[in-house]
């Protein structure tokens, strides 16, 4: 995986897949962003969300944040995934727990929606927006399907001054890593796009926190493939433990942070 980035679709797909995997489920929990669901919780919060609000979560992965937000803030929820699989599993995982009519799961694009304009109430993207190849047609499309006065909260990773090579990766672009912005940066994509009255919380420790516990799962992985109880073909573990390694430095150093960053869309008002 150690290869330039170049094509912005090989980008998107391998993100997809990755997060398809059961590999992926095991290191990153169910939730796939640092915080988990307490993270998930304060987005909504901020964004004021109630059983009045549709909201549309933006790489929704297998659901978990969208049921949660459904059934903690009584509001419906729409995920858009760009993995066909995930967006299936999603599906089935709102069936279960009782959520359909409240929760559905769609395919698309970020940067391409496939809703009409207005369509929601507020919108929340979690470790994601770092890793779409047009960020700028991202930010523009969040504003176009949200209502005047309706919210955008993206959490994502944050960073300060240059990465490290060997986080510059296909594999670290993947992890939400390779394509970090400064939170200035965040500020700028959605200011161009509509957005006013932002605003930034700083979480860094839930970002030292899934890193510390990745490191310690992928210790467990490769114990445990090397004794034949659990089959993960094609994984380098090698690349992994270093790419974690180097991801655990860069936060102790500050050069790698998570926000929460909050803003109102006024493009149509």
């Amino acid at each position: 995986m150690n290869i330039p980035i170049q094509n912005p679709e090989t980008v998107k797909s391998c993100c997809a897949s990755l997060y398809e995997t059961d590999w992926a489920r095991l290191l990153l929990g169910e939730t796939f962003h640092p915080g988990g669901l307490e993270l998930t919780e304060r987005l909504g919060t901020l964004l004021e969300l109630d059983s009045t609000s549709r909201v549309l979560d933006v790489a929704s992965g297998k659901g978990t944040s969208a049921i949660y937000i459904a059934q903690h803030f009584g509001c419906e929820v729409v995920g858009l995934d760009y993995g066909e699989k995930t967006v299936v599993d999603a599906s089935a995982a709102a069936e279960s727990a009782g959520m359909v009519g409240k929760v559905t799961f769609k395919w698309g694009d970020a940067e391409g929606m496939p809703f009409e304009n207005g369509e929601f109430d507020a919108v929340i993207c979690e470790c994601a927006f770092c890793t779409f190849p047009a960020k700028q047609n991202a930010a523009r499309e969040f504003a176009r399907i949200l209502r005047p006065g309706g919210r955008v909260g993206i959490s994502d990773l944050t960073r300060i001054g240059p990465l490290p090579t060997e986080l510059e990766t296909l594999l670290a672009w993947i992890a939400c890593i390779a394509d970090a912005q400064p939170v200035n940066e965040y500020v700028r994509y959605l200011q161009q796009a509509g957005f006013s009255n932002l605003s930034v919380e700083h979480h860094d420790q839930v970002l030292s926190e899934l890193i510390s516990g990745i490191r310690t799962k992928l210790l467990g992985a490769e114990l445990m493939v090397k004794l034949k109880k659990l089959d993960l073909p094609g994984i380098d573990f090698e690349q992994a433990k270093q790419l974690a390694h180097s991801a655990n430095d860069a936060v102790k150093k500050g050069i790698l942070g998570y926000a929460i960053i909050i803003g109102m869309n006024e493009a149509k008002g």
